[in-house]
């Protein structure tokens, strides 16, 4: 879920080169029926948008496609770097990330129990901004730290209906997708070309929490030690200008045009 671009994308193109039956979903139809062409055997697709109310029907025409689903990889997400807190983003935020994801994991997991057994694999793509809330990401590192309770909660839930699910949360830090702004620079940035084989593996070894990269590992150990009447006075910047001096111009620019 979430196979049109970045990691999603990468992934799904790797599970099809090494001949797995891979069910595609997301939103831009385009790039799914480009994925279809590339490996016409491997492929089914549908258009999914994890927001609208038909997105469960949809994932169960597409799980019908592909005769059945063993692994439900969940990678649909949106962010955005908002110190000004600006409602819409924050909402929109939120409608995918909570409540968007509720809605496909849950769906993910009705399916492995009803139809299963009890038995598949739920995984998903977190984030280690999950860890704790930060200011300028306020709703997203908030709705990544609701994706990892309710991983958890739903493995409990999975354990007290004496199921076999497996569940793999998978944290990398930042990663060059476009949901990065090209014009800036963020601390320990990963390629695609190296966080894609990190998720097949952590998926293929049912990791319970697999964190993306060693560097990012040592960083989520040490943040987790930090108490919240700490953290919350410390000021953490998420991103810096990749060329500071135009950045400077830009806001001269801007303050000698703004409106009285």
């Amino acid at each position: 879920m979430g196979a049109t671009s970045g990691i999603g994308l990468r992934v799904a193109e790797m599970y099809a080169r090494a001949g797995w039956r891979v069910g595609a979903a997301g939103r831009k139809e385009n790039v799914l029926k480009e994925l279809k062409q590339k490996f016409p055997e491997q492929v089914e697709w549908e258009r999914i948008d994890v927001t609208a109310d038909d997105a469960s029907l949809r994932l169960g025409q597409l799980i019908h496609k592909t005769g059945g689903m063993n692994i439900y990889l969940h990678v649909s997400g949106i962010g955005f770097e908002n110190n000004r807190l600006i409602a819409e983003e924050e909402l929109s935020t939120l409608q995918t990330n909570v409540i968007g994801f509720a809605r496909m994991v849950g769906t993910a997991f009705r399916h492995f129990r009803d139809k299963c057994g009890g038995k598949g694999q739920i995984a998903a793509i977190t984030s280690v901004a999950g860890t704790n809330g930060i200011g300028e990401l306020a709703s997203y590192s908030s709705s990544k730290r609701f994706q990892q309770t309710y991983l958890t909660a739903l493995e409990q839930l999975s354990n007290m209906q004496g199921m076999n699910m497996t569940f793999t949360d998978i944290r990398p830090g930042w990663v060059r997708t476009p949901l990065l702004k090209p014009d800036r620079k963020y601390p320990f940035t990963m390629e695609l070309d190296e966080v894609a084989p990190l998720v097949v593996r952590a998926i293929r070894t049912k990791r319970r929490v697999a964190v993306i990269d060693w560097r990012w590992n040592i960083g989520y150990q040490l943040w987790r030690l930090i108490p919240n009447c700490l953290w919350v006075k410390l000021d953490v910047p998420v991103s810096q200008p990749a060329n500071p001096r135009q950045e400077k111009q830009n806001a001269a620019i801007e303050a000698a045009t703004a409106n009285p």
